[in-house]
């Protein structure tokens, strides 16, 4: 047995071990719920749980040599506890969309997420056994020594992996071809394995860095009586489903039922991040066929729109334009610095102040002005919103939103759906100003759902294949000004039609009636559906 289990390899297994037992709690929740415990299901549950273990300890005993061995072991026993607090508290996978939110996340997002669990939970089943391991290193052995004990454990490994694995031959078929994403849920091979994957989509080379050019073919179309004033909010981790204008119970939305818009019912997002779906829906590329490092050097519908002497200004009160506007007027409102309405942070209302300016700097020019929100972002929804639109009460303090009561985190989150109804309602306001001098209109359309605990799932970012609806159906909301080339009256029977994010770019570039044989056989949410605009010239 020595050989088998000499100083390192004791180390390396111990470790496995303890990050099984410690670290996986999510993996062994989504297995019961798969095989509940019965008598039938106990012998397959014992099994994978072997399988689990052992394929975690012959990924040690891959990536653990001589002297880094300790340093390697340490590191994971640090992330696989912070993976584990996340999975745990959120229901996440960490996934190549969750990696690129965490580097994405600023210090104001970090700080919001860090609890006295986390610290504790970090410090029990992170730092200490990692100090253990470092203070009481493992002795070092000769490199033949050690690849031999190594070959030797890894012999007896795969021995028992098929010892464990032959009596459920059927059963393992079934798990792997009907329960693929239930991987994803291994800490820390899984999370490893996205790291690789992120990194090879960062450093693959590209087909050419030069900006493609698209809809190379449009042109202005329309009688351009009077110009074009557009302001596109696009919201942050809104959900459809938690809109009174789309049947919820509360009254999320008295602002918005008094200016006479329209809701469109169904619409899905592009994907379950901010960094995947805003890219996304500026892109011409579909959902399926997207990809984001492409997208950075492929115009986008504000690319095209500006090349047609449309004037862009976009604002963010967000992490930024994920890329979309890095060739447009930027404007950050996170920081007072522009935003003269911030407390606890900076509001969204604050990206209105002065527009008046901007738009009187460029008379008669068509104008697309974008406001990115902070709207719902997760998981403090309490510091959302300014405390006169805490209707909903009690409401969760923290972001440790399973320390919360569901009726807690509803009321927090539907606040702030309160305080975007006001916004949305302020920026339609704005534009009655200028509706008899501009074709006016306001287009919001959220970048992606959240999850508030249904199925133990919090926040966002699942994998788009599993993700629950409440991650991918959006709320999209229309107003339009007398004089725009379209009218609500057109658009309402159509208000349950099925659109995604997919139907954007289009839809921007008909707005401001620029056409493309791009656009042809494409829906547009609000224009260029056939059906709407066989209604629009009839």
């Amino acid at each position: 047995m020595t050989r088998f289990f000499s100083a390192q390899n004791r180390s390396i297994v111990l470790t496995a071990l303890f990050i099984m037992l410690t670290g996986n709690l999510s993996l062994f929740q989504r297995l019961l719920e798969l095989y509940p415990l019965s008598l039938g299901n106990v012998p397959f549950l014992l099994s994978l749980t072997a399988f689990f273990t052992i394929t975690t300890v012959i990924f040690f005993l891959f990536i653990c040599h001589g002297r880094a061995t300790r340093w390697i072991l340490a590191f994971y026993l640090l992330a696989a506890s912070q993976a584990a607090y996340y999975m745990d508290q959120y229901g996440v996978i960490i996934d190549t969309v969750m990696i690129d939110n965490i580097l994405q996340t600023n210090l104001q997002e970090f700080a919001g997420l860090i609890s006295a669990s986390l610290v504790l939970r970090t410090l029990l089943l992170g730092v200490l056994p990692a100090w253990l391991v470092l203070k009481y290193k493992p002795a070092l052995q000769d490199i033949r020594t050690e690849l031999k004990s190594k070959a030797a454990l890894l012999l007896l490994l795969l021995v028992s992996l098929v010892v464990v694995i032959a009596p459920f031959t059927a059963g393992y078929a079934s798990f792997i071809r009907e329960h693929k994403m239930t991987r994803s849920y291994a800490n820390p091979v899984y999370f490893t394995y996205s790291i690789i994957q992120y990194v090879n989509q960062i450093l693959k080379p590209e087909e050419a860095m030069t900006l493609k050019k698209v809809a190379t073919d449009a042109v202005e179309v329309g009688s351009r009586k009077k110009k074009e004033l557009i302001i596109l909010v696009v919201g942050e981790t809104a959900r459809a489903d938690r809109f009174s204008l789309n049947g919820y119970a509360r009254e999320t939305n008295p602002a918005l039922e008094k200016q006479g818009v329209v809701s469109l019912t169904h619409v899905s997002s592009c994907g379950t991040s901010t960094g995947e779906s805003v890219p996304c829906m500026f892109s011409m590329m579909k959902r399926h066929n997207f990809d984001r490092e492409k997208a950075l050097h492929i115009e986008n519908a504000l690319d095209v729109l500006f090349e047609h002497g449309v004037q862009v200004l976009w604002r963010d009160n967000n992490s930024d334009s994920k890329g979309v506007a890095v060739r447009m007027q930027y404007e950050n409102f996170k920081n007072p610095t522009l935003n003269p309405i911030c407390d606890e942070e900076c509001r969204d209302i604050g990206m209105l102040s002065g527009l008046d300016q901007y738009i009187a700097s460029r008379k008669n020019r068509d104008m697309l002005i974008v406001l990115h929100q902070m709207g719902n972002h997760g998981p403090e929804y309490y510091r959302r919103y300014p405390k006169e639109f805490e209707r909903f009460k009690p409401v969760c303090m923290t972001g440790e939103l399973k320390d919360c009561t569901k009726e807690e985190i509803d009321n927090a989150y539907d606040n702030a759906i309160l305080y975007t109804d006001y916004f949305l309602s302020q920026v339609i306001d704005f534009l009655k100003k200028y509706d008899g001098q501009y074709e006016t209109a306001m287009l919001y359309m959220s970048d992606h759902g959240e999850s508030l605990g249904e199925h133990g799932i919090y926040l966002h970012a699942a994998p788009y294949l599993l993700a629950p609806k409440e991650q991918t159906h959006i709320p999209a909301i229309v107003w339009m000004g007398k004089h725009f080339d379209f009218n609500l009256d057109q658009l309402k029977p159509y208000r349950d039609y099925s659109f995604s994010h997919d139907d954007l770019f289009c839809t921007l570039l008909v707005g401001f009636e620029i056409e493309s044989k791009i656009c042809e056989g494409r829906k547009n949410v609000l224009f260029e559906n056939r059906d709407l605009k066989a209604a629009r010239n009839g």
